[in-house]
């Protein structure tokens, strides 16, 4: 068993403000002067001010610690102690681990004698139609409860939307909390099984999937026609293993409608399970609310104010990007050989390493642009059916956000490995080989779509860490 070298946080706090330029010199490293910034000689993507760095390549960054450890590939300990010139913390060896505390079992809250709070709260405040309340409370489904404080001076009460099982047994609580002011408390009582969080279960084939039980019971008041005959579930958060379950135990389910909150962890989320649905071979459809959620359409409705949507900052980016693209695209003429993209690659990462981003978006949209180009070129070739509107349209709307997490640099390791097959097919006879060839232009120019994006976040991002700071 390891030591613990424990170091005060006085020690920590003068470790994390060392001026970085002033260490590194220190350290014989040279830096060159790059706008208020000094950037490495030996590294231009790595910039420095006072005690803070930013990695532009890896679009990451932090203070003299984190550099330190990055940089020098040390410990936290040896890092602290090389910024503090040799100074030591206290060692301390450490005890025998603690067992861990065994999870609670799960159990339902306590009930209050009355629905009186949860009507209110759900009707009045939160427009839900009364008819709706009243079915699921008769089917035990939600209920008020009544907690008290662990001095036993407060007593707090939330609306408990329940989750059963296959055979009947309540594994699932989420709790809101019922005041009409500030945020309400809202969560999952411990030891749930997030296979079962809330849901009801119709006749017909159709599954609608929400994030939050009050966003079931709004959707339900906004689209009440027939909707006994449908099922739905709320995910309780993000989570999709209560829709899988449902799809598991109800097989005649095979038309799922996915209507989670119009932001981005929604949309986001959205895009992974159609996808997931559709491999499975499940017909999957999309339906955004208007505002943020469907509670916040209710609202609208009534003329109060509403929360309004957020659309994904990267679906602005792809569809600014996509228009460029349509605008220039008929003005192609050049060839899109292996040696033209690699030759674009190789000066994107040039651009990169000097902090000049401008430049290198330039390059990424450029290969966006050859690439559509070249794979409606290919398919015309072969009398295909996919025209340059189609290769366009396939670029805009099999953008993924969820497959777009990444680092730039990944993006563009995959976008050099797409470049490289593309030499494979300098050779081009039959007609299944030009088809392969145009879906890796395809491929390329997706890639080049996912790099510009991902660039002209990071550009965002620091803009606006730069105007945090001149605001300071």
């Amino acid at each position: 068993m390891g030591v613990y070298v424990h170091f005060t946080d006085d020690q920590k706090y003068r470790a994390n403000n060392v001026d970085l330029v002033d260490f590194l010199q220190r350290q014989g490293e040279k830096l060159i002067p790059s706008g208020r910034d000094k950037r490495l000689e030996s590294d231009h993507s790595i910039t420095v001010r006072g005690n803070e760095w930013y990695d532009h390549s890896a679009e990451s960054g932090g203070y003299a610690i984190d550099f330190v450890r990055n940089f020098y590939g040390l410990t936290f300990p040896e890092a602290v102690t090389m910024l503090l010139g040799g100074e030591q913390g206290e060692i301390y060896r450490p005890a025998s681990q603690k067992k861990q505390e065994p999870k609670q079992p799960f159990a339902l809250p306590n009930p209050h004698s009355d629905m009186r709070r949860v009507y209110a709260y759900l009707v009045k405040t939160r427009l839900i139609d009364r008819e709706v309340v009243s079915y699921f409370a008769k089917a035990k489904l939600l209920y008020e409860s009544c907690e008290k404080s662990k001095d036993g001076t407060k007593e707090y009460h939330n609306a408990v939307f329940v989750g059963y099982d296959e055979n009947g047994v309540p594994r699932h609580a989420h709790k809101r909390g019922l005041y009409t002011e500030g945020t309400g408390f809202k969560g999952n009582v411990d030891g749930c099984d997030p296979k079962y969080s809330f849901h009801y279960a119709g006749t017909d084939n159709s599954l609608y999937v929400l994030e939050a039980p009050i966003d079931l019971l709004s959707y339900i008041t906004l689209y009440p026609q027939d909707w006994q005959k449908h099922s739905y579930v709320a995910l309780c958060g993000v989570s999709g293993y209560a829709m899988l379950k449902m799809l598991e135990l109800h097989p005649h389910l095979d038309h799922v409608v996915l209507c989670l909150d119009h932001d981005e962890a929604g949309i986001e989320s959205s895009e992974k399970y159609h996808d997931l649905l559709t491999e499975k071979g499940i017909l999957c459809e999309r339906e955004l609310p208007i505002h943020k959620d469907w509670n916040e359409d209710i609202k609208a409705n009534h003329g109060l104010p509403a929360i309004p949507a957020e659309e994904h900052p990267q679906h602005l980016i792809r569809d600014e990007i996509c228009k460029q693209l349509t605008e220039s695209i008929m003005t192609v003429k050049s060839d899109c050989s292996a040696d033209i993209l690699s030759a674009l690659l190789t000066k994107a990462r040039s651009h990169l390493h000097w902090g000049q981003f401008s430049e290198a978006d330039d390059c990424l949209r450029e290969m966006c642009r050859l690439s559509v180009a070249a794979a409606a070129r290919e398919y015309r070739q072969m009398d295909h059916s996919r025209d340059l509107s189609t290769v366009r349209s396939r670029l805009h709307n099999g953008f993924r956000t969820y497959q777009n997490r990444g680092h730039l640099k990944t993006r563009l390791d995959l976008l050099e490995s797409d470049i490289m097959s593309l030499r494979g097919f300098e050779r081009v006879v039959t007609a299944s080989e030009k088809e392969k060839l145009a879906e890796c232009y395809e491929h390329i120019a997706a890639h080049g779509l996912k790099g510009a994006i991902l660039l002209e976040k990071h550009r965002q991002k620091m803009e606006q860490n730069q105007g945090m700071k001149l605001s300071m």
